[in-house]
């Protein structure tokens, strides 16, 4: 089994105690965040090695390193083979910086994207720019509602009601 299949079940099941996945989720947390916090402190240099010299040079297990991998992928510069990942499988922490903090901001981790270590990435302005692009591109908006009567969108001249609106 991948490691990666190995975590998810873990971290995402159904069957386990519900105080021993909390357990596993407030530990993950925080080692999630001394991570984060030692990557931002030197953000343009790329983090290279197999998973378990990562997990190693982190002080982390396996499946903790297998978790991170899996929630920094979408934000890295060159995606890792997460999903046949193994233990001796070569990996990069290379981050696309603004990519990195808009998904932080996505995921509603402010233990994340409120790391004092952004501070010296991006200045308050381009953080509360990147936060409002994000939130932007999330938010749904519904087009105007077509009135029985005005013309049909299709532009056939006729009224909704009986062109594309007689057939809902």
């Amino acid at each position: 089994m991948a490691l990666l299949e190995q975590w998810r079940s873990t971290a995402y099941s159904a069957k386990a105690d519900k105080q021993e996945l909390q357990k596993l989720w407030a530990d993950y947390f925080e080692k999630e965040k001394e991570i984060y916090q030692q990557l931002l402190k030197d953000p343009d240099t790329e983090v290279k090695g197999t998973v378990k010299e990562l997990a190693d040079k982190y002080e982390i297990d396996i499946m903790t390193m297998t978790g991170f991998l899996d929630g920094i992928n979408d934000s890295l510069k060159e995606p890792n083979p997460i999903e046949e990942m193994e233990e001796d499988t070569e990996v990069s922490l290379a981050f696309d910086k603004e990519l990195l903090y808009k998904n932080m901001v996505g995921a509603q981790a402010d233990w994340l994207y409120g790391l004092e270590e952004w501070n010296d990435i991006f200045d308050e302005e381009k953080r509360k720019e990147l936060y409002k692009e994000q939130k932007r591109s999330t938010t749904i908006v519904k087009g105007e509602k077509i009135g029985r009567n005005d013309p049909c969108p299709c532009g056939s001249g006729k009224k909704y009601k009986k062109c594309c609106g007689a057939r809902v």
